[in-house]
C-alpha cells in the first residue's frame, strides 16, 4: 500500500511553501520526509495557476466553458529552478541566506556557528534552526584577502621565538620535562641559531641573544619578537610598553627591538616556519638524557643538515647564502657583555627604607610613602624617583640594613644602637661636654638613658647652648643622670642670668661715710 498525504498535511505543506520555508524545516514541522516536501514543491511549481472568470489580462480574453481563461499565466518558479521546475527542490535556499553578509562578518571575527545562530535569533528574530545555520556556515566561503611578502635586506632583521622541545631528562628534578627551545633566524639568508633552556626568564632570554649573536657572527639592526613577557611589559596594537631591561640591552648591543602586532603571527612568519622546521626535522620523535645532550645534538644538526639544505623560498643553500649576504652586513659584536640588572617599583616604608630581595636600603625621608623605581644587580642598588637618581647603595645580605651614606656599617647592630649613635652624634655637635655626659649616662643607666639623652637635647630648643653645656659639666662631675634634676639646674641658671645685678657704687648713691650716727637718731 503506497504512502499518501492527508488533506490537512497537504494544506500545511502548501501554506509553509508559500512562506518560503526550507524543505528541511517544513518536513520537521509537518512530520513527513523531505523528499515528500520536494515533490509537493515541484508539483505546485509545474501546475499553472487557475484564473477565475473575469480575471483576464484586460485585453478582452474570455473564459472558456470550464471557467478558465484562454491565456492563463503559469505559476512563478522559485529562484534557482531554471527551466526545469520539477527539480526546484534540489536548489532550495537556506533560511540563513538573507543574512549572508552578516554571517561572513561574524565568521571573520572568529565566532562559532552556535554563537552566530544565537546572535541571529536575538538581533533579527531569526526563526530557523541551529542546524540550518550550521549547514549554511559550512557552505559560506570566507573572503580571501591578499597578503604582502615581507622582504629583508642583508643584515637588516632577525626574528626570535620559543617553542616547546622534546622530552628531556632533568637531572636535578629527577624527571622528564619538555624544555624551551630558543630560535633566532636571519630573515635574509634564513640561517639561524637554536638552543634549549629550562625557563624563559629575562636573564636567560638576554644571554640567549648574546650567544646567538656570537654564533651568527654579528648583530642585526632589528630583532622582531612575538610579544614575549621578557621583552614586553604590556602588549598593545599601537604603543606597547617595552621591558626597560630589554630596552637597555637593545641599546647596549645596538639593535632595535620590534614586537609584532598582537594576534598577528604572520608578521613573525619566517621564525614561525623555521621553528616548525626544527621541530619536525630535528626533534620530532626523539628523547634526550639531558639538556647538554640536546644542545649538542642541535649544534651538530645545524652544522650538518640545517645550514646545508636548499631553502624552499630562496632556492639557495642556506650557508652559502649567509656567506654572500648576511655575514658582512651584520653589525660587529661589542667588546663587553651586557651588565644585567633587575628593575622594580617599591613604596618607601615608614622607616625610610625600601626592600630589595630581603635587604633594606635607606632613601631620603621626603619620599616616605611614595613609589620609587629600583634598579639592582649583583653589586649595587640604585633608587630613582621621577627620573632622578636619589640613592645608591652596595648590596647587603638578606635581613640586613644598608648603612646611610657616610655612616659606618659597624653601627648597624640593632635599631636601638642606631638610635643611640644618632643621639650621641647630636650631643657631640652641641659640645664635647654634653657628649661626655651622655656617654656616662648610658654607661650608668643602659638603654633607659636613651630617652634621657633625647629629652636633654630637647632643652636646647628653650635654653641657650652655653647653659646646657655648663650643667652637663656639673652633672658629669657629680654623677647626676636624672632628667628632672638636669632640667631644673638649667632653668635655675637661666633665671639667674636674667635677674638684674645689684650695684654697690653709683654716682646717684651716696657713700656710707656720708651718713653720721646722729643722722640716724
Amino acid at each position: 500500500m503506497s504512502n499518501y498525504l492527508t488533506v490537512d498535511k497537504r494544506e500545511q505543506i502548501q501554506a509553509l511553501l508559500a512562506l518560503r520555508w526550507s524543505d528541511r524545516r517544513i518536513a520537521r514541522e509537518v512530520g513527513v520526509n523531505r523528499e515528500t516536501v520536494g515533490r509537493r514543491r515541484a508539483a505546485i511549481a509545474s501546475k499553472p495557476a487557475e484564473a477565475f472568470p473575469g480575471s483576464g489580462d484586460g485585453d478582452g480574453t474570455a473564459a472558456d466553458g470550464r471557467g478558465r481563461t484562454g491565456a492563463a499565466k503559469p505559476a512563478e518558479v522559485f529562484a534557482g529552478s531554471g527551466g526545469k521546475p520539477a527539480k526546484a527542490f534540489a536548489g532550495s535556499r537556506s533560511s540563513a541566506e538573507a543574512y549572508r553578509d552578516e554571517v561572513r562578518q561574524k565568521l571573520a571575527a572568529g565566532l562559532t556557528a552556535q554563537r552566530i545562530w544565537q546572535d541571529l535569533v536575538e538581533e533579527h528574530g531569526y526563526g530557523g534552526s541551529y542546524e540550518s545555520v550550521k549547514r549554511f556556515v559550512r557552505r559560506a566561503a570566507p573572503e580571501r584577502r591578499a597578503t604582502t611578502v615581507m622582504h629583508s635586506p642583508p643584515g637588516e632583521e632577525a626574528q626570535v621565538d620559543f617553542f616547546q622541545g622534546p622530552p628531556t631528562l632533568d637531572g636535578e628534578a629527577g624527571q622528564w620535562r619538555r624544555p624551551w627551545v630558543f630560535r633566532m633566524t636571519l630573515c635574509c639568508s634564513r640561517h639561524g641559531y637554536e638552543e634549549a633552556v629550562w625557563d624563559q626568564k629575562l636573564e636567560t632570554f638576554l644571554r640567549l641573544h648574546e650567544r646567538a649573536f656570537a654564533a651568527l657572527g654579528g648583530i642585526p639592526k632589528v630583532v622582531r619578537h612575538d610579544n614575549l613577557k621578557a621583552a614586553v611589559v604590556r602588549a598593545c596594537l599601537y604603543d606597547p610598553d617595552a621591558n626597560p631591561v630589554y630596552a637597555a640591552f637593545a641599546a647596549h648591543w645596538g639593535f632595535a627591538a620590534l614586537p609584532i602586532r598582537p594576534r598577528h603571527p604572520q608578521e613573525n612568519g619566517k621564525e614561525e616556519r623555521a621553528g616548525g622546521y626544527v621541530k619536525d626535522n630535528a626533534l620530532k620523535g626523539r628523547r634526550f638524557d639531558g639538556l647538554a645532550e640536546l644542545n649538542a645534538f642541535l649544534r651538530r644538526w645545524n652544522e650538518t643538515i640545517a645550514r646545508l639544505r636548499i631553502h624552499g623560498t630562496t632556492r639557495k643553500q642556506v650557508w652559502r647564502h649567509y656567506l654572500e649576504t648576511d655575514k658582512d652586513a651584520l653589525q660587529p659584536l661589542g667588546a663587553a657583555p651586557f651588565s644585567f640588572f633587575r628593575r622594580g617599583t617599591r613604596v618607601v616604608h615608614a622607616d625610610g627604607h625600601v626592600e630589595v630581595e630581603a635587604g633594606f636600603y635607606p632613601v631620603p625621608t621626603h619620599l616616605l610613602g611614595r613609589a620609587v623605581e629600583v634598579l639592582w644587580d649583583g653589586r649595587l642598588v640604585r633608587v630613582r624617583h621621577e627620573g632622578r637618581l636619589v640613592a645608591v647603595h652596595a648590596r647587603v645580605e638578606p635581613g640586613r640594613y644598608a648603612a646611610a651614606p657616610g655612616a659606618p656599617a659597624a653601627s648597624l647592630v640593632s635599631t636601638q644602637r642606631v638610635f643611640l649613635e644618632r643621639q650621641l652624634a647630636r650631643c657631640g655637635q652641641v659640645g664635647p661636654d654634653l657628649r661626655a655626659w651622655a656617654e656616662a649616662a648610658f654607661a650608668a643607666r643602659g638603654v633607659r638613658a636613651m630617652r634621657l639623652i633625647q629629652g636633654t637635647l630637647g632643652l636646647l630648643r628653650r635654653f641657650p647652648r652655653e647653659e646646657v653645656l655648663a650643667v652637663a659639666r656639673l652633672a658629669a662631675e657629680h654623677g647626676v643622670f636624672r632628667y628632672r634634676i638636669f632640667a631644673r639646674l638649667v632653668e635655675r641658671r637661666a633665671v639667674q642670668r636674667t635677674l638684674p645685678a645689684l650695684l654697690a657704687e653709683h654716682e646717684l648713691i651716696r657713700p656710707m661715710s656720708a651718713y653720721a650716727l646722729e643722722d640716724l637718731t
